[in-house]
């Protein structure tokens, strides 16, 4: 198999497979047609893409139209079982407002080559035999559906709840139907979040051998974490996955944050994270995952009160140790000074 040091994958698109209006399955195997790295239910796999202004892929516009693409990466949760060593499925939502990627793919054609890393799983099943509560909404479907498959390999215990705004909308439904049978309930809001999954149900109370498993837009996952939390589900038994940075919220607004070791002050946009300001007044801060799950770049309040956005820190980590995840967290009111 052709390698580099950073995309040793090349794969080639096997087959396009539209599921719904914004949805399509990609099967991807290897230009070498020899078999692919292992991996297990949750994985995802980070692609090389091309992201170009107003273009979605390389021959898709006019050569007058055309800007020079620019390199980027996409990650990806795969579909298909771990068994199946000679292709990877993924599934990728067609994102009109997002930077690219998304259009990026949805523009390949069967034969076309791509560049990507090894598997990777940061949204791993529990290693000890255990009962799984697997809850996902939209596209949030496709490390859950690996999940769901590797489960009923094993002869294990779980339940599957899928949301969705309507049958129409929701990708693998024959799929998850088949495969989980009455292990599975199907849920549609029809525009009404009212109407849709009974989270407080679902999620129950914590019993010592079962773990919760969420995957979809952050609103869920975050309704989900509140819930457990509240139920007092043990943190270890809660597992989600997050890609990408988050998105401004409706009603931030600039704040200015003082970081008092650096004698440093700075004034920070809306759409601007505390982290990224930081970089771009010339500081080296520590951080990784940039999405508040790791607690890479938490720092220490000295004064003001921080809005905590992030997934990583404990109850006590907040308020005793007053840290708090400069990547995702914010200002709730007036001036912010770190130690920093």
């Amino acid at each position: 198999m052709s390698t580099t040091s950073e995309w040793p994958l090349e794969l080639v698109v096997a087959d396009i497979v539209p599921l719904t209006a914004e949805i399509t399955s990609l099967i991807l195997k290897a230009a070498d047609g020899g078999p692919l790295p292992a991996f297990s239910g949750g994985a995802h796999i980070k692609f090389q893409v091309e992201l170009a202004d107003g273009a979605s892929h390389p021959g898709t516009l006019p050569d007058t139209l055309k800007k020079a693409p620019a390199p980027g990466e996409r990650c990806y949760s795969l579909v298909n079982s771990a068994d199946q060593s000679d292709y990877y499925e993924i599934a990728v939502k067609l994102e009109t407002a997002g930077a690219g990627g998304s259009r990026f793919m949805h523009a390949l054609r069967t034969g076309e080559h791509i560049r990507a890393a090894l598997p990777k799983n940061d949204f791993p099943l529990h290693d000890e035999p255990h009962e799984a509560v697997l809850i996902a909404g939209g596209i949030g479907i496709t490390p859950i559906l690996s999940m769901a498959k590797e489960l009923s390999a094993k002869g294990a215990a779980y339940r599957l709840h899928y949301a969705s705004r309507s049958p129409e909308t929701m990708a693998y439904r024959t799929g998850v139907s088949q495969l989980c049978g009455e292990q599975a309930s199907l849920y549609f809001d029809y525009g009404d979040p009212t109407q849709g999954m009974p989270l407080a149900d679902v999620i129950g109370q914590p019993v010592p051998n079962r773990h919760l498993y969420v995957c979809g837009p952050r609103p869920l996952i975050d309704a989900v974490i509140a819930i457990a939390r509240a139920q007092q589900w043990p943190p270890g038994h809660v597992h989600f996955e997050l890609f990408g940075a988050p998105l401004p919220q409706t009603g931030d607004r600039p704040c200015r944050v003082v970081l008092q070791r650096s004698g440093v002050t700075l004034d920070v946009p809306a759409e601007k994270s505390i982290l990224d300001a930081m970089i771009d007044a010339g500081l080296d801060p520590m951080f990784d995952c940039r999405r508040g799950e790791c607690s890479v770049c938490a720092v220490r309040v000295l004064s003001g009160t921080p809005e905590h956005r992030d997934y990583a820190l404990s109850d006590d980590d907040r308020d005793q140790a007053h840290l708090m995840c400069v990547c995702v967290s914010r200002a709730r009111e007036g001036e912010l000074v770190l130690d920093a």
